[in-house]
């Protein structure tokens, strides 16, 4: 199911109802970028401990935006033994543009010909797209709103408000009293911020939001004064209604984090960010409080990479590189539990998906994530009790199976695996860091030593000293292959990283220790020789 802005608000009810009775629920999100071009040491790489890890894609968050949710939601059928039901929704967002909102983000190319590829939506996005903010956004709207400092500032927007105001004003000079016009195509929050402009330049209207249009009408001043104070649509009441439809996507963000469902995503380290960034409060400098504030708001994530990650070592199942290929093993009879397992089913709205493959759709993906954990989980479960068909399995129960892997997200390109979100992260069990020292080739740049490995492995290079590099592998078996490739090598030697060896504050530490001990021992030998 698609929802943009028009059906947006009509079908609010209907998905916090759903929210509610949910057992989990599954998400994923579309991005019009994920990286800035950093570089130098700007750029993530493998020696990044988490902290610095996440002040560098921090900065790419704020730059990019959210193009399109997918929200799936699953729920136990009541009197049926292990059957699910999936409620699966693509949300296009674009954000808020009302008063002093008037976001600046930027679009990556490749992430535009990826999106496009897999027949991405760009109208529903840039046409349609549900306005959203952040608290802190929220906070500065309802005070323009409430205090009546509240101004139009976009360009299109006062182009349209202008032409507004010229067709009513040129009405109002043949209108009677109790004569009313129509002005179509308004709807949305837009026709609030209409209103709310009619209604200051203009004391002697009233207008009604309906179904063909804001409806204008003429009244006296008297009468103008009993309906902004008796009536059901009188201003204060009404500015509040402003304010929840420029909120739009913010509002279900918000039914979300109260109803504390587990969040189930693949690789959802970005979003994560992103939540956090457009919906709650701009990402804070310190990382230990990004990682409080998302524990407070989803107490139970669950990242299906980090859990799949175990079980394909243990199953020896086949490689495969990305979500829809994990799921197409767990649904295969590569998987031993494949009769057993849970039994998925698509909700009548949400059929789209039972014969047709929409990889990259993020409510497609937001399903497969859903629907990787229910197996993995029957998997692990019927590990621990030996048998095959596992009795009475329920949700429950896979969370308690599921409980080692609970808020460990999985971090692509890092210094660690996989960050903790209810304590401390653990320690690193990447392979060792090597050290290059380099004979005979003056002004080597870490781009070039890059190069020169790149046909046996893939390093993460970095610079050392004038003629020392560290390397950097998340593959134990290239560290190895490089160690023995280049054993003996006249000009490239390669060897393991030893801090209290190698570091370049260390021995210049250990040189002046050495010095002040040379002069020590001289200044005691002549001071003992002297008369």
């Amino acid at each position: 199911m698609d929802v943009g802005a028009d059906e947006f608000e009509e079908s609010l009810p209907l998905l916090q109802e759903l929210v509610q009775e949910a057992d989990f629920v599954g998400l994923d999100i579309e991005f019009t970028g994920l990286r800035s071009n950093l570089s130098g040491p700007q750029q993530i790489s493998l020696f990044d401990l988490p902290s610095e890890w996440y002040l560098k894609t921090r900065q790419s968050v704020q730059q990019f935006t959210v193009c399109q949710i997918g929200l799936s939601v699953f729920s136990a059928i009541e009197g049926e033994a292990n059957k699910y039901i999936a409620h699966s929704c693509n949300f296009f967002l674009f954000p808020t543009t009302f008063g002093i909102l008037d976001s600046e983000f930027s679009f990556q190319a490749s992430s535009v010909q990826f999106l496009n590829q897999y027949g991405f939506n760009y109208n529903k996005f840039l046409k349609n797209g549900i306005p959203y903010m952040n608290e802190e956004q929220e906070k500065k709207i309802r005070h323009d709103i409430l205090t009546g400092n509240w101004r139009v500032r976009s360009s299109p927007d006062k182009d349209q408000i202008k032409a507004v105001i010229d067709k009513v004003t040129r009405w109002l000079d043949l209108a009677k009293e109790g004569d009313w016009m129509t002005l179509p195509g308004i709807a949305g929050f837009q026709a609030f911020e209409v209103q709310l402009v009619l209604r200051q330049a203009l004391p002697d209207i009233w207008t009604v939001l309906k179904d063909e249009g804001v409806v204008v009408k003429k009244v006296s001043k008297q009468h103008r004064w009993y309906l902004q104070n008796t009536s059901c649509d009188r201003e204060s009441c009404w500015k509040e209604n402003i304010l929840l439809s420029a909120r739009g996507f913010s509002v279900f963000f918000q039914m979300l984090v109260k109803a504390q469902k587990p969040l189930v995503g693949h690789n959802m380290m970005m979003d994560l960010l992103h939540l956090h960034e457009k919906f709650f409060r701009p990402l804070p400098e310190s990382y230990d409080q990004f990682k409080q504030n998302i524990h407070s708001l989803f107490p139970v994530l669950i990242d299906t990479k980090n859990v799949t990650k175990d079980i394909w070592k243990e199953m020896n199942f086949p490689r495969v590189s990305n979500l829809s290929e994990v799921y197409e093993v767990l649904n295969s009879d590569l998987n031993p539990t494949k009769s057993s397992g849970p039994e998925i089913v698509h909700a009548s709205r949400c059929e789209k998906y039972v014969k047709t493959k929409c990889p990259h759709e993020a409510a497609y993906d937001a399903f497969l994530c859903g629907s990787v954990l229910l197996k993995v989980a029957h998997l692990l479960l019927q590990k621990i009790h030996g048998i095959d068909p596992v009795p009475e399995s329920s949700f429950p129960q896979y969370l308690d199976v599921l409980a080692p892997y609970v808020n460990q997200v999985n971090l692509i390109r890092a210094g660690v695996p996989k960050i903790n979100f209810s304590g401390p992260d653990y320690p690193s069990i990447r392979p060792p860091i090597l050290i290059l020292s380099i004979k005979r080739w003056p002004g080597i740049s870490e781009q070039q030593v890059y190069h020169k490995f790149q046909n046996l492995c893939k390093f993460d290079v970095r610079r050392l000293t004038r003629s020392q590099f560290l390397l950097l592998t998340n593959k134990f078996k290239d560290a190895r292959n490089v160690l023995k490739e280049y054993r003996g090598h006249p000009t490239l030697c390669i060897s393991l990283y030893r801090y209290w060896r190698h570091s370049p504050d260390v021995n210049c530490v250990l040189q002046v220790c050495g010095i002040v001990t040379a002069w020590a021992l001289l200044a005691f030998i002549f001071g003992r020789s002297g008369p």
